[in-house]
């Protein structure tokens, strides 16, 4: 049974890592559109602040402190959600962490608990939706927030990697399950590229400088624009960024040119040479609230753009082929014109009139 995806002035959305980057882009942006949000972290403080500024504006919001590793608080979560609002229709697992270093030193303590919140939390949050939008009316959208690092690997970020293509792997699966079961739900997996959001400074970090993504660095707002049209348009995945997924182009096409130029690159541009920030949030909340860091970033994403709008865009290139071909036609020499009008008189006009 195909869903019926409400627009989102009509939804109820939850979204887990609610209290910075990706996660606060998306539950403002959608506060904005005249969704209800359900804000889930463990940052309970900073949730509570984040609604409360939404409800200021004359938004829809609740806050729910949960670990999205433990099963327990996330059926708190879908509890919360049908008192406040009788249910919700799209559920964005977007709650992650991140650790930076080699394999053979990060502690296995350390690559256990981000597969906890990236893997579990992803797991967790899917399952507990799943259920609640089988039973609702028109039934609605899951939605989880993989990487470009689902399709490739990284080196200094190995666990993290490895939890982005389990995500992937698990949400494939989930899609495949509950179409086959005519359940109306839909699942999409995005797959963002290097996003300027707080992430290098939250996650635990085992190299010598200070984490930073590389650049071309997208704006989080182009993620949460790919997020919510997918909770209003049946959407399989969404790599958002060209560059990201030019990047998994050449290690698609040529995997051992890719390790060896990855296996360089990488450790260059995944840090910076000043000094590390204390703190992170990988065993506990940390310092929430912003949804950018300042690294330069690029507004929009053309690639991204064409991926969700594909009629549209080929539209466009047709007016733009048009117009090309149009301007070269008006310089060619005469005896060029009048030849290719001869053409077009003989060839597909003529069959476009038969």
């Amino acid at each position: 049974m195909k869903p019926k995806l409400k627009p989102l002035k009509d939804q109820v959305i939850v979204i887990t890592g609610a209290s910075s980057g990706i996660g606060l882009a998306t539950a403002q942006k959608a506060a904005k559109a005249g969704a209800a949000v359900v804000l889930v972290s463990r940052n309970e403080a900073e949730l509570e602040r984040i609604a409360e500024d939404i409800r200021l504006v004359g938004g829809r919001a609740i806050a729910v402190a949960a670990d999205v590793g433990e099963q327990d608080e996330i059926a708190e979560v879908v509890e919360a959600a049908t008192e406040a609002f009788g249910g919700f229709d799209t559920w964005v697992n977007d709650a992650g962490v991140g650790l930076y270093g080699e394999l053979s030193q990060v502690p296995l303590a350390d690559q256990e608990r981000l597969f906890k919140t990236n893997y579990w939390g992803v797991v967790n949050g899917s399952l507990a939706a799943a259920g609640h939008l089988r039973e609702r009316e028109g039934g609605g959208a899951i939605i989880n927030l993989g990487s470009i690092l689902s399709d490739m690997a990284a080196p200094l970020m190995g666990a993290y990697t490895a939890s982005k293509h389990a995500v992937k792997g698990f949400t494939d699966a989930l899609r495949m399950e509950l179409r086959a079961e005519g359940a109306p739900i839909a699942v999409t997996l995005i797959k963002p590229a290097s996003i300027g959001t707080p992430f290098p400074r939250h996650a635990r970090n085992y190299m010598e400088g200070e984490a930073q993504v590389p650049q071309p660095v997208y704006a989080p707002e182009v993620v949460a624009n790919a997020i919510l049209h997918a909770a209003q348009f049946q959407k399989h995945s969404v790599t958002v960024g060209g560059a990201g997924r030019q990047m998994v182009m050449l290690k698609n096409i040529s995997p051992k040119l890719a390790d060896r130029f990855y296996g360089w690159m990488m450790p260059k541009v995944q840090q910076s040479s000043d000094p590390k920030t204390p703190g992170d949030n990988l065993h506990a909340a940390g310092s929430d609230g912003e949804v950018r860091s300042d690294q330069l970033q690029r507004p929009f994403s053309v690639y991204t753009a064409a991926h969700n709008h594909p009629r549209l865009t080929a539209g466009l290139g047709l007016l733009a082929g048009a117009a090309v071909t149009a301007l070269v036609f008006r310089k060619a020499p005469k005896p060029v014109r009048m030849a290719a009008l001869g053409y077009v008189a003989r060839g597909p006009l003529r069959r476009l009139a038969a």
